[in-house]
């Protein structure tokens, strides 16, 4: 597994504590701060945990604390649902299990039939490794990278075309890496996937400098907005389906009835 894709209690905390400003929890400013965010004692006061035990946490040398301590530092960096379980997940990672050769390593395809059944809908479903491994009619004329064989993620950050297709690029980015921090288990993770996420931490400076934020935050549902090249603007729901068994991701786009952007995406599909 690639150093860079990797991620640590310690690694976690201490970046988290960077983004909290005292102010945030009501404590003084203070003059000088060498560093920015909470000190490692303003952490441990506000968990109720010694600075000491708070410091070998940190330098990983503390790999078993108690369910309460990881409830005391949640609260103390204000971690939201996902961070919290992410938190609970590097603390008490679950020991390695050797995945069995499943229907979705040898027949990822067998979703085509049913994406093909919604020639209205955009969508497309990844594998563990995140390619597309089926897609219908639509999906791909909504975005080409939606594609049998393209890596959507991989694409976002380093396809000039992405940034035209999506206005609110910015914004897109930082949801897609929160949400593939609360989704991926780096120890479980399909070596591929690890590739990808190594190759973008070193050819996308963006991706880089979200990914070290260690931000975390599923998003199974949400709204984004596109500027195809052929019928202009849509505004478009998005809802992932987690196929547990199969190892596979389904991704689905869908307008609000009767909007500009039903409308718009009619004729995309007649296209």
């Amino acid at each position: 597994m690639a150093r860079e894709t990797a991620d640590t209690l310690g690694e976690f905390l201490r970046t988290r504590r960077g983004q909290i400003s005292p102010q945030q929890v009501g404590l003084p400013a203070g003059e000088r701060r060498r560093v920015p965010g909470l000190r490692r004692e303003e952490v441990a006061q506000l968990a109720g945990i010694s600075p000491g035990y708070y410091l070998r946490l940190e330098q990983g040398r503390n790999l078993n604390p108690s369910d309460q301590i990881l409830t005391a530092l949640a609260g103390a960096l204000q971690l939201d649902e996902d961070a919290v379980a992410y938190l609970h997940r590097l603390a008490h990672p679950a020991p390695p299990t050797r995945r069995p050769r499943s229907r979705a390593r040898t027949n990822q395809g067998d979703l085509q039939p049913l994406l093909d059944s919604w020639p209205q809908t955009p969508a497309y479903a990844q594998g563990p490794s995140g390619r597309v491994v089926a897609a219908n009619r639509l999906a791909v004329l909504l975005c080409p990278f939606f594609a049998v064989g393209h890596n959507p993620l991989r694409a976002v950050f380093l396809e000039p075309e992405m940034r035209s297709l999506y206005p609110q690029w910015d914004d897109m980015t930082a949801k897609a890496v929160s949400g593939l921090r609360a989704m991926i288990d780096v120890d479980e993770a399909d070596p591929e996937l690890l590739e990808t996420i190594g190759e973008l931490t070193v050819g996308s400076e963006r991706f880089s400098t979200l990914w070290a934020r260690r931000e975390v935050r599923r998003r199974d549902t949400g709204l984004t907005r596109l500027n195809h090249p052929l019928v202009g603007e849509l505004d478009l729901h998005y809802e992932k389906m987690v196929r547990a068994q199969a190892h596979q991701l389904i991704v689905v786009y869908y307008a609000d009835q009767g909007s500009i952007s039903a409308e718009r995406l009619a004729l995309l599909s007649s296209l």
